[in-house]
């Protein structure tokens, strides 16, 4: 289907489907006033005298209080279904004064689209857009705005004008940075063209009630701890499942629908470059998800959260597509005006999108603080690299000295009994298979389906094995006492230093995260920033990036980092950022050779001939002491 009759096919469809849900909740109506229905048929029966006997009597009083029973349970749920609060994205709202352009932009392509402009524009760290309503008491109106009156069929023919609630415009902030104007524009406008179906009543009426069916069920997933709680929250559950469930194949049917919809009267807005626009959409995930997971945890790790995420994003999307050579056109495509310069100060909004990032993924908190402060990019490797490797290795160190490892071997030359990679090197290659992993040390030790993912991604990537895969607080540690089998390719040596420093990440998580996360009401925020209206902070972080890591993969990320800081002690390397691997190791203004297979050969075989060879071939000392923190 195309064109007008595209557009009304799909307006129909999600219409009639609208209204197969309404009529299930008009049901639910109806079920619960059968009871009252016949209490009221028993009471006049009895007043008129036709009705009358005992029997009559005891169920006229049957019948009357379980009709009171399920006009009052009746009542509860839909109050609990029409005021809960239904999810939404935590957001950076952009008011229209920081962003008059997009606005502008937004408005004339609603009017292209014959549609409602959206009440408000939002930004989240995510690469997607949507329209999200906000009109929940909860969550307080947007502002009114004039929108056209629907005819049935298209969905959006201009008939009159009246006031009504458009819902949020939500973009992902990546897009903003990476695309150009003009690619925006043709990504936003299917989104845009929703606010039509959007507006429809009956379309309205019934993503409300679905809204509400899915926070009520929230609710009684809480619980309480009395007993009447309970057994008011099961029954509330219970019934709000059952209309779900009774709703579920009408509402996809819907959405489908006013997708359709939305899709065909966008077709006539710039499609050719819309073809061009979404490559750029699988671009910008691809790279904002490796800029989250091998750039930003690192930061969030050690408190401190990198302040412009976005253009961070731009530049290792930049190198990849220098690396890849992706576009033959790519420089002419970046002399194009950029969408963030649709916004007033994009450096203030990158900051506030940056934050919240960290909020979601990681878990961090709300505002900034002693313990967790914002780095620039040009900080980063000595903020972050630097200190995540020297931290590392004095974990290490702590831990061998907590299994009783001397510090050097009987007749070392003096002055070599401080913190070297040697001791590590000789204790995990000395045979002894009475090593074994103590208890204490064992707790923490998960298996991981990603164990080998991020130990080595590229040319001249150490860092790959120096970050692997953190949960959700940035220590990587689990407490699954069953999950031995990450140990199985290591050594006895390697699995109880594993095992120690599992045991010592997770004491220093327990110890780090009562401070770590602080509920965003607790202090006022910037003027630009989160919305704070949206936040429960009972479950943070929301999109936890990365499954905790392996034993190996903790042993592994240690050994790395003891070989980093050995050779920007004693062979003059120096951290650095690479945009799409994180972390990284140069020598001479250069990234060094991979040593991600050395140290795994140490750690699974306990071979430091490859490692050995490489410490050599960079003219790195193993017996020299380095600097730790």
């Amino acid at each position: 289907m195309t064109g007008i009759g595209g557009v009304e096919m799909g307006a129909q469809a999600a219409r009639s489907r609208a209204l197969a849900v309404l009529r299930v909740r008009s049901r639910a109506l109806g079920v619960a006033l059968l009871p009252a229905a016949a209490a009221v048929i028993l009471l006049v029966g009895g007043s008129t005298g036709r009705l009358t006997g005992p029997g009559w009597d005891g169920l006229r009083w049957v019948v009357s209080v379980l009709a009171l029973f399920v006009l009052l349970a009746a009542a509860g749920v839909a109050l609990v279904v029409a005021r809960s609060r239904p999810a939404v994205t935590p957001t950076v709202t952009v008011v229209e004064e920081s962003a008059p352009d997009l606005y502008r932009m937004v408005r004339d392509l609603a009017d292209r689209l014959d549609v409602p402009a959206p009440s408000a524009i939002a930004l989240t760290p995510d690469c997607d857009s949507w329209l999200e309503d906000r009109t929940h008491p909860a969550h307080g109106p947007p502002p009114p705005v004039e929108k056209h009156d629907e005819d049935l069929a298209g969905l959006g023919g201009p008939a009159h004008r009246r006031s009504a609630a458009a819902p949020v415009l939500v973009i992902g902030s990546p897009f903003l940075w990476w695309m150009r104007v003009g690619e925006l524009r043709a990504v936003l406008a299917p989104v845009v063209a929703g606010t039509g179906p959007s507006a429809h009543p009956d379309i309205a009426a019934a993503r409300r009630f679905i809204r509400g069916l899915d926070a009520a069920v929230a609710v009684a997933s809480a619980g309480r701890r009395d007993p009447l709680s309970r057994v008011a929250c099961a029954g509330l559950g219970w019934a709000s499942r059952l209309l779900l469930r009774s709703c579920r194949g009408h509402a996809a049917e819907m959405e489908r629908g006013v997708a359709a919809a939305a899709a065909e009267r966008a077709q006539a807005v710039d499609y050719g470059l819309r073809i061009v626009a979404q490559e750029q959409v699988g671009l910008a995930y691809a790279g904002w998800d490796r800029l989250l997971t091998r750039v930003a945890l690192p930061a969030w790790r050690m408190g401190r959260w990198p302040s412009r995420l976005d253009v961070g994003v731009v530049a290792a999307l930049t190198e990849l597509s220098r690396r890849d050579r992706l576009a033959e056109g790519f420089a002419s495509r970046l002399g194009e005006r950029p969408a963030c310069d649709l916004l007033e100060e994009p450096g203030v909004m990158d900051e506030a999108v940056s934050l919240l990032a960290a909020r979601l993924f990681h878990g961090g908190p709300a505002e900034t603080g002693p313990d967790w402060s914002p780095v620039g990019w040009e900080e980063y490797p000595e903020e972050v690299v630097d200190r995540t490797w020297r931290t590392d290795a004095a974990r290490l160190h702590r831990v061998l000295d907590a299994l009783g490892v001397r510090r050097a071997v009987e007749g070392a030359v003096p002055g070599t009994d401080g913190p070297t990679l040697a001791r590590v090197l000789d204790h995990l290659t000395t045979p002894d298979a009475a090593i074994t992993a103590t208890p204490d040390a064992g707790v923490g030790l998960h298996a991981d389906a990603h164990a080998e993912a991020d130990t080595g991604s590229g040319p001249g990537a150490p860092a790959d094995a120096a970050h692997p895969p953190y949960n959700a607080h940035g220590t990587g540690v689990g407490t699954a006492p069953d999950d031995e089998d990450d140990l199985a390719g290591t050594t006895a040596r390697g699995a109880a230093l594993a095992a120690g420093l599992s045991a010592q990440l997770a004491r220093e998580e327990a110890e780090a995260r009562p401070a770590g996360v602080r509920a965003a009401s607790s202090a006022p925020g910037p003027a630009t920033g989160p919305d704070a209206a949206l936040w429960d902070d009972r479950a943070l972080p929301l999109l936890p990036l990365q499954p905790p890591r392996t034993g190996r993969e903790i042993l592994t990320a240690h050994i790395t980092a003891m070989v980093c800081c050995a050779a920007m002690d004693t062979a003059g390397a120096a951290p650095a950022l690479d945009w799409l691997d994180g972390p990284s190791l140069h020598f001479d203004g250069a990234r060094t050779a991979d040593l991600a297979p050395s140290v795994l050969s140490l750690v699974e075989t306990g071979d430091p001939g490859p490692l050995r060879a490489w410490l050599t071939d960079l003219g790195i000392r193993p017996e020299k002491p380095v600097r730790l923190v």
